[in-house]
């Protein structure tokens, strides 16, 4: 069993986007923290993400935002389309509200983007995690490897099946009884669409198309497995099949880009969120753990939000540990005066992030609900009435602002 002396100040567990983005604010301000990675590189699943005012408010914050605008085109606006009758319900320009800046970011970029600044050794891959114990004002993490850290600040940014989550008391996120398959497609030539977010809705069938760039376009289907469907997820050319079967009257250019995405290149997974009265009722910090990103609020898709607000948890974490751990370096302070400086600081985060975390969870199930009902007056409603409005919801959502890193 190997054992490392030295006491780190703050371990992250996770180089997702939450993890690499707490890691990269506390950079900023001069801090360093260790990011326990269980994959051996950056994992880059999903493939892309929607990103909206929030998450560039962030990005700037962080100093990396213009270096992944300019590889990622700027969305004009929302056409939303009926996938039933072929007709559009819905035509937004994002100018309208609030100048909307939302762009279709590649997840592999954004990753390498939070990665490139961190100084070298920050992240510690093929590091997994398995169990937690207290010593005194410090936490002893125990590696699958056998490694043994002690740390003065831990924060689980580890996913839905977070091992520091579970140490807090929280179980494991729902499964919502929805499913996600994601692909993204590059075209030499460029691939011909306008620049702007394509929403397809039929019965049990939620579809999107996004430009990231000229030449490279990601999509996305949100559905309800029967019990007919079988493994169907472990098959990547059923699962193909499948969803070209689902997508009912869409354009012939829309349908190709799911018969142009590889086999292999499929991904689909269960979607789980985290029910929102766990927040209300449990504390997601304990003196000096907490947890952030997919670990603290995971939600389903239907807004977008989901790496939007891994963003801001991770700009509002670095701040509010930056003010807690930062002193005069004439300053002596004892372990425990500083434990109860770490304590609050991540009280004061925990305070910042509650009540959104749970509208966002809130919003997203409730949005998903209606757009991928199967009853004929929800549908009705959906592309007749509530199609702008949930549209307009979901620029209301994104109107929020992290604030700045120190």
């Amino acid at each position: 069993m190997e054992e490392k002396a030295d006491v780190e100040e703050i371990v992250i567990v996770g180089a997702g986007i939450a993890g690499l983005t707490t890691a990269l604010g506390l950079h900023r301000l001069g801090i360093r923290s260790l990011v326990l990675e269980t994959s051996d590189c950056l994992r880059a699943a999903g493939y892309a993400l929607t990103t909206w005012n929030n998450a560039w408010k962030a990005l700037d914050a962080l100093g990396i935002a213009d270096s992944l605008r300019r590889q990622h085109d700027r969305l004009a606006g929302n056409v939303t389309f009926s996938a039933v009758s072929g007709l559009r319900t819905s035509d937004l320009l994002f100018t309208a509200h609030r100048d909307q800046e939302a762009r279709t970011v590649m997840r592999k970029s954004l990753l390498e983007a939070l990665a490139m600044d961190l100084p070298e050794g920050t992240i510690q891959y093929s590091s997994k995690l398995v169990s937690i114990e207290e010593s005194g004002f410090l936490k002893v993490l125990h590696l699958a490897d056998g490694t043994i850290l002690k740390t003065k600040v831990l924060i689980g940014c580890d996913g839905v099946k977070s091992v520091v989550a579970k140490w807090l008391g929280f179980k494991k996120p729902s499964l919502s009884g929805r499913s996600a398959t994601r692909g993204i497609v590059t075209y030499k030539d460029g691939h011909g669409f306008d620049n702007k977010f394509m929403w397809f809705f039929s019965k049990g069938l939620r579809f999107g198309v996004m430009p990231c760039n000229s030449n490279t376009v990601y999509w996305f289907s949100t559905w309800r497995p029967s019990k007919q469907d079988g493994e169907i997820e472990e098959n990547p050319l059923r699962l193909k099949q499948h969803i070209l079967s689902k997508l009912g009257k869409v354009p012939d250019g829309i349908r190709a880009v799911v018969e142009d995405t590889e086999v292999d290149s499929f991904v689909s997974l269960p979607l789980r969120y985290r029910h929102p009265w766990d927040l209300v009722w449990n504390n997601f910090c304990r003196g000096n753990v907490s947890i952030a990103g997919d670990a603290l609020h995971s939600m389903t898709p239907d807004l977008g939000q989901g790496g939007c607000s891994a963003l801001e948890d991770g700009v509002i974490l670095a701040r509010c540990l930056a003010e807690a751990i930062w002193r005069n370096p004439k300053e002596e302070v004892d372990e425990k005066e500083e434990y109860k400086r770490i304590e609050k600081g991540l009280e004061k985060y925990a305070k910042e992030r509650r009540w959104r975390s749970i509208k966002l969870i809130t919003a997203s199930y409730v949005v998903g609900a209606i757009q991928e009902s199967k009853g004929q007056v929800m549908n009705y409603l959906r592309d007749n009435i509530f199609a702008d409005f949930l549209v307009g919801l979901l620029m209301k959502i994104s109107d929020f602002d992290c604030g700045t890193i120190a």
